[in-house]
């Protein structure tokens, strides 16, 4: 019985994934499902130096939390089309860093990526800064060793 219901949410489940189907010459089918190309940007954008993390939201990181799992696709939002792709990345930036650099690098990894990969063309890659992020919270933490460090020699 339990089987049964598994197979029933495994079906229902895989009919609710978007997928991009791409058609060879002699008719046979290849399928990229929208996550997978969400999750080849993520691993794009987070490997650009200058990138914190990505910004993913309250329910990206609820799930991440919950799951124990990386979430790589999290802060990616894609459009797929028959042929081609749009792609939304949000970062997180790290302090100091030139940000026009970041994004440009961003865009080309993102673009050469999803393109060689999976064979779309990507349209456009829309890069969005949620935040950036400073050490003064690190700092604060050293500075308060550095204290009580001072008192327990005394």
């Amino acid at each position: 019985m339990e089987n049964e219901e598994l197979e029933k949410e495994v079906i229902e489940n895989a009919e609710k994934v978007e997928e991009t189907v791409i058609e060879n010459a002699d008719n046979s089918e290849i399928k990229i499902a929208d996550d997978v190309v969400s999750v080849i940007a993520g691993i794009a954008a987070s490997e650009v130096p200058g990138v914190f993390g990505m910004s993913g939201g309250f329910a990206g990181g609820i799930s991440e939390v919950f799951s124990g799992k990386k979430n790589l696709s999290k802060g990616i939002k894609v459009e797929v089309g028959n042929k081609e792709a749009k792609v939304d990345v949000n970062i997180i930036v790290e302090y100091g860093i030139r940000i026009p650099d970041v994004a440009f690098e961003i865009q080309n990894r993102v673009k050469k990526a999803v393109e060689t990969m999976t064979g779309l063309k990507v349209l456009e890659v829309n890069v969005h800064v949620q935040g950036v992020h400073t050490d003064s919270a690190d700092l604060e933490a050293k500075k308060a060793d550095a204290v009580e460090n001072t008192d327990s020699n005394k």
